[in-house]
This record gives C-alpha cells, structure tokens and sequence, in this order.
C-alpha cells in the first residue's frame, strides 16, 4: 500500500504512538495516507479507537517481524 508519509514510532510506549501520529498527521491535506510502525502491542486498539474518534479511516492494518504496520488514511 502506498503512503505519503512513514512513521516510526518503533520502541516507543503509549501513549507516544499516538501523539506522534496525531502530530504527523497535522501536516498533511485530507485524503492522505500516513503509514505507521510501531511495536507497541497496545497501538491495535489505540490507532483504530483514535482514526475513528478523530474522522480519519484505519485502510489497513498488518503484523511483521513484532512490528505492528497501519496505513491511515486522513479525514
């Protein structure tokens, strides 16, 4: 899946995944894709519940190598 913009929240804890997607995400136009990795197990819930609460929509979501991939993309 292509992405405008990568993460990498890898070895970060919560709730730093999520401020840091909700900081990356500020700077970028409605329709965008940003694509984050992260090994916080707790991010799965986390990203969804966030996506959802703030109008942006979860595409995808995969496991590889213990790091947790999603592609959100902008509401």
């Amino acid at each position: 899946m292509l992405a405008d913009k990568v993460l990498d929240a890898k070895g970060l804890a919560c709730p730093m995944p999520i401020v840091k997607t909700k900081k990356s995400m500020t700077d970028m136009s409605s329709g965008q894709v940003l694509e984050i990795h992260t090994t916080d197990k707790g991010a799965l819930n986390d990203l969804t519940a966030w996506a959802k609460s703030g109008g942006h929509e979860l595409l995808k979501h995969e496991e590889e190598n213990d790091v947790l991939k999603f592609w959100i993309q902008k509401g």
